[in-house]
């Protein structure tokens, strides 16, 4: 059995009885995906399975948003102003400091059930009571599925979580290659114009802000690395964003990412080898921060710089700082939701989690040379 489009979109629409899919851009980056799953992905049964559940979960999402918006027209009025986009390489303290940032009255971002289910069902509440189960039992299994993952990565299925899980609906998104072996479609990936994915990154942000009048008069901060991919087009579709880039040693950083990737990548195939996903993302960061230092000389007023050291040891003083870059003041009930979240943070923490550059096929000399032009301008 092999994943096949023209059978996902007809299962997607009896399932959503639906058919008005709108602009077809997705299926050529539908198309290159599903190529990819099945001649490189090595998928297991029961990774085939998932597979094709969750590609068809996301095609019947994006014909439920097309229904919604046609029963709402108001929703495309919404007006979304996103204040930040948090990236840089993964593992480098961006998490951290989306979740305190997050935590400001000021600001909000997406929350991990949200970005699983963002479209009420039918008959569903305000309180939205069935998706919130529904994420908590499909976080469960996830963690099941990856008994590793927390001790790399904290996850909570009611937290902030990255954006990049409403790109995924678009099929335009450094999460297909971080799950599965799918180097033709992460190549193909960085030279294709993300322009339509992050219109429809506006779309899905003001179907949350429609849904949550909480939302109204606050500003967006979101977070994903996969916007190394994408500095201009984030810069040019959120004028009002700056993008807030953390940094870590990449000798550190990129290990770290291919240990995450290959526990990941492990719940789908059981031929996943961490000594060619050691490689892959250290070639695909080289030029992802090649690029992206490119569109920093242009635009060099729409950056802001945090250091993973400062984000350990002092992270309110940064959360301050980042805050008063983005034109926002910290008042007395900022202090208190930062301090009340590094509460939380302390609890959230897991076990520690054990890897070397070589168990990746890579080497802390090599990884330094490869960057060096990274660490002489921001380290």
């Amino acid at each position: 059995m092999t994943l096949n489009v023209d059978s996902l979109l007809t299962a997607a629409k009896a399932k959503a009885k639906s058919e008005e899919f709108g602009d077809d851009w997705f299926l050529e980056p539908l198309g290159v995906l599903v190529d990819a799953l099945n001649t490189e992905a090595n998928l297991s049964e029961t990774g085939l399975q998932m597979t094709e559940r969750r590609l068809t979960a996301l095609l019947v999402d994006r014909l439920r948003l097309r229904a919604l918006q046609k029963d709402h027209p108001e929703i495309l009025d919404v007006d979304v102003r996103v204040a930040a986009e948090i990236c840089g390489l993964p593992r480098t303290g961006s998490t951290l400091l989306h979740r305190l940032l997050e935590a400001s009255p000021q600001l909000t971002s997406t929350l991990s059930w949200e970005c699983s289910y963002p479209i009420p069902f039918p008959g569903e509440g305000p309180d939205s009571a069935e998706r919130k189960t529904r994420a908590k039992k499909m976080m469960d299994m996830f963690l099941e599925l990856s008994p590793d993952f927390g001790d790399i990565h904290t996850v909570v299925w009611d937290g902030p979580e990255e954006d990049i899980l409403l790109l995924d609906r678009s099929f335009t998104a450094m999460s297909w290659d971080s799950f599965y072996w799918v180097p033709t479609y992460g190549v193909w990936l960085r030279s294709f114009d993300q322009s339509r994915a992050y219109g429809e990154l506006r779309e899905w942000l003001q179907v949350l802000q429609w849904q949550d009048k909480t939302r109204d008069g606050k500003k967006w901060v979101l977070k994903s690395p996969h916007h190394l991919t994408a500095a201009d087009t984030v810069l040019d579709e959120f004028p009002d964003c700056k993008i807030v880039m953390t940094h870590r040693s990449p000798t550190s950083a990129v290990p770290s990412y291919a240990s995450m990737v290959q526990a990941m990548t492990s719940q789908y195939s059981d031929a996943a080898d961490p000594k060619l996903i050691g490689p892959y993302w250290n070639e695909r960061f080289v030029e992802c921060l090649g690029g992206f230092a490119e569109v920093r000389a242009r635009r060099p007023d729409r950056f802001v710089d945090v250091h993973f050291k400062a984000m350990l040891t002092e992270p309110l003083v940064q959360a301050q700082r980042v805050l008063g870059e983005l034109g926002l003041s910290t008042g007395t009930a900022d202090i208190q939701a930062f301090e009340g979240y590094l509460k939380v943070n302390q609890k959230e923490r897991h076990g520690s989690h054990s890897y070397t550059a070589e168990d990746f096929g890579l080497s802390t000399e090599q990884l330094a040379t490869d960057f060096s032009f990274y660490t002489e301008a921001y380290l």
